[in-house]
């Protein structure tokens, strides 16, 4: 028997995006409908950040073990339990759950429908037996793991990111198939638990980040053991002796299991987009304001493409709230949009990259740099290595990228300075406890004015004059 249900915003899509629009709106007065065929909490919380950091962390313990003689502490060999280390990434992941359960938001007043939604006309989703009509509709439903056509793919077992963190026997030899930040970033943490890894890359590693942090970065990785072949275009997998993956010009890698990780596709096949009038390719089109080509839908998050991070949909859903409780105006922007690679040491970036600003502000950029040796703070951890550089246009900055300890901390000044225009002044104007690695920010900062203040030849006659004539 069918249900039918009328509400004023239903969401498809329990993942940071969705419950975000879900908390915000039932707890303005509206009537909400959320819903979601698989886990709440989606890919983040599932397999995504949450369990890629609590390996990372497992990885970041192994490694102190075994280098800890610099702080007078006995270097030893870390005995990792594999199956071990996937059940404290499973207890993050159960601890964090209830904050995006079923029940919570049912607690709120949100009516949850626990199966996939497809839109069967401009106004109205099913949902298993409920049709739900709605004055909005929110698609939130995310992105997926893309498994490119190679050949002989379907002959072997492999992972994604969806079910790596089930495997709990210790692979001898992970091969893995993409160098973006999923796949260093687990490239590291399992090299860190003493596996073999080999990173293979059709282009260049973190393409997307600045490429004189990204060598810092990448030379750290290796150091943990991680082999990475740029340039290997994979032409076909085999199951010789376990796992083959082959590159088009010859090359050959063996390995005993595969993890591919080359990007992210749009979950929009289950939805039926035509018949809600809504326009698509490989993701949904949205205005500046994030809505379709049916004004009564909204898409935020990885389905429409673009950016594809959780805090990003999370951003999404704070300015479509605005425009569909309030029918206020509200436009999305994406320069003050922060990501981060979270290897060791991480690589984090706001704004432009030094090449995009010099490509969009040619002789106006000043770029500024700062290294970590010159913190007190990295000295006593002995992480010395590390860079900060600041795109400065007209006293503003307009990106920041760093790499080093931390990173993805000490980036979130500049986040706040280009997400409200704040000049230059703000930074140098702060006062950061002594002795923390926030002072790298401060410091990068400062380096506007030395060739303002320190090698200016007026202001040396100035306080020449007032040295020379004033009380």
């Amino acid at each position: 028997m069918t249900t039918r249900i009328k509400t004023d915003v239903c969401i498809l899509g329990a993942g940071s995006g969705g419950l975000t629009v879900a908390a915000g709106a039932v707890q303005m007065g509206a009537k909400v409908v959320l819903i979601e065929g698989g886990r709440m909490g989606g890919d983040c919380l599932n397999y995504g950040c949450v369990p890629s950091k609590a390996m990372i962390a497992a990885g970041h313990h192994a490694h102190a073990q075994a280098h800890s003689a610099d702080f007078g502490i006995a270097n030893v060999t870390p005995q990792v339990n594999y199956a071990a280390v996937k059940d404290h990434v499973a207890g993050v992941i159960a601890s964090i759950a209830p904050h995006d359960s079923v029940e919570r938001f049912e607690g709120m007043g949100v009516q949850v429908i626990q199966d996939y939604g497809t839109f069967i006309s401009q106004d109205e989703v099913q949902a298993g037996d409920t049709i739900v009509q709605a004055r909005r509709f929110v698609i939130a439903t995310g992105s997926s793991p893309l498994v490119p056509p190679i050949e002989g793919l379907d002959t072997v077992e492999y992972h994604t990111n969806e079910t790596i963190f089930d495997l709990r026997d210790t692979p001898e030899h992970l091969i893995i198939v993409g160098g973006g930040p999923i796949g260093m970033e687990l490239a590291q943490a399992h090299a860190r638990l003493g596996i073999r890894v080999t990173v293979v890359e059709g282009s260049k590693v973190l393409p997307k980040d600045d490429p004189e942090l990204v060598a810092i970065a990448l030379r750290n990785i290796r150091a943990d053991g991680v082999t990475i072949e740029e340039g290997f275009q994979v032409a076909r997998v085999s199951s010789d002796n376990g796992i083959t993956v082959h590159s088009d010009d010859g090359r050959a890698v063996q390995g005993s299991h595969l993890l591919v990780a080359v990007g992210r596709k749009a979950n929009i096949g289950r939805l039926d987009l035509d018949r809600a009038g809504v326009k698509h390719d490989r993701s949904i089109e949205v205005d500046n304001g994030l809505r379709t080509s049916n004004r009564r839908i909204y898409a935020i998050g990885d389905v429409t493409g673009g950016l594809q991070f959780t805090h990003k949909a999370s951003y999404d859903a704070g300015v479509i709230i605005r425009s569909m409780l309030f029918g206020l105006p509200s436009k999305v922007r994406t320069d003050h949009i922060p990501w981060v690679t979270y290897t060791d040491p991480e690589v984090a970036q706001i704004g432009q990259t030094e090449a995009q600003a010099q490509d969009a502000h040619g002789d106006k950029l000043e770029v500024l740099r700062f290294t970590f040796d010159q913190n007190d703070r990295a000295q006593a951890e002995r992480r010395t290595e590390g860079l900060i550089k600041v795109m400065v246009v007209g006293g503003k900055p307009v990106g920041a990228s760093i790499v080093g300890l931390r990173a993805g901390e000490l980036i979130q000044p500049y986040v706040l300075a280009i997400a409200n225009g704040l000049k230059i002044s703000a930074l140098t104007n702060m006062v950061s406890p002594y002795p923390t690695m926030t002072e790298v920010t401060k410091r990068a900062a400062g380096q506007y004015y030395t060739p303002r203040l320190f090698e200016n030849d007026w202001v040396k006659r100035v306080v020449g004059f007032v040295q020379k004539y004033l009380p």
